[in-house]
Order: C-alpha cells, then sequence, then structure tokens
C-alpha cells in the first residue's frame, strides 16, 4: 500500500501537523486514513476532484504527529518535507522543479527540524 507521510512539522491548534497522501490510488489512502481513525471530511482535494472535502491544491490529510506514528505503523512510507512536492512534480513531469529538490536535498535541506532556505520560495 503505497501511502506516504511527510516529515513537516505545521502548528495546528494544539497540534502539530504532516501530510499523507497517495502513489498509486485514492482507495488506498481512504483505507489508511479509515485505519488509523482519520475521518474523511478532513480530505483536501482540488475542486475539480468532485468529491466532498475541503479545498486544496493537490490531494492529501494533514494528520497529526499520533496519527503519523499510526500510519507508519501500519505501513506508510516516510518521506522529507519536500516528499509531496517530488511527487505531484513527477506526476506533471516538472524536471526543473524536480532539479530543484534535488539541490535542495544535497544543501542539507528537507530535515523535519531545518528551516528551509528563504530564497526556496513555493514550490506547490
Amino acid at each position: 500500500m503505497p501511502v506516504y507521510v511527510d516529515n513537516m512539522r505545521a502548528q495546528f491548534g494544539r497540534m502539530v501537523m504532516c501530510h499523507m497522501w497517495w502513489a498509486d490510488t485514492r482507495d488506498e489512502l481512504f483505507a489508511m486514513a479509515d485505519r488509523i481513525g482519520v475521518a474523511r471530511r478532513w480530505f483536501q482535494r482540488p475542486d475539480y476532484v468532485g468529491l466532498p472535502g475541503m479545498t486544496a491544491s493537490w490531494e492529501h490529510f494533514d494528520i497529526a504527529q499520533s496519527k503519523r506514528a499510526l500510519a507508519v505503523a501500519t505501513g506508510a512510507i516516510e518521506t522529507d518535507r519536500y516528499g509531496p512536492i517530488e511527487f505531484e512534480a513527477r506526476n506533471k513531469g516538472d524536471q526543473a522543479k524536480l532539479d530543484m529538490i534535488a539541490r535542495l536535498r544535497a544543501k542539507g535541506y528537507g530535515d523535519a527540524a531545518d528551516k528551509a532556505p528563504v530564497t526556496q520560495g513555493r514550490l506547490l
């Protein structure tokens, strides 16, 4: 089941959140969300997807770190903060973005504890 979680750590109220997304089928993502107790109403997607959920630029869930631990224990694959951006770039065939991610990783960026460089700009 190729479902991924990144190591991003974004504060949301009292929780610290990260992303969970799918590689092959949306059904795999929903199965993982069900398994770890994340309600499908928290699904985020572009409007054109035509499914219930919140508007976002790409399909994913924001999940708390406790749910991330459950997802990893259930087989989710861990990535760095650039994992979701890399996934989208591969799907779109955006080699320039993939090259940028490779350069940032080569400089040591991507770990959750690291701050992204100011010059990084918006990747998604």
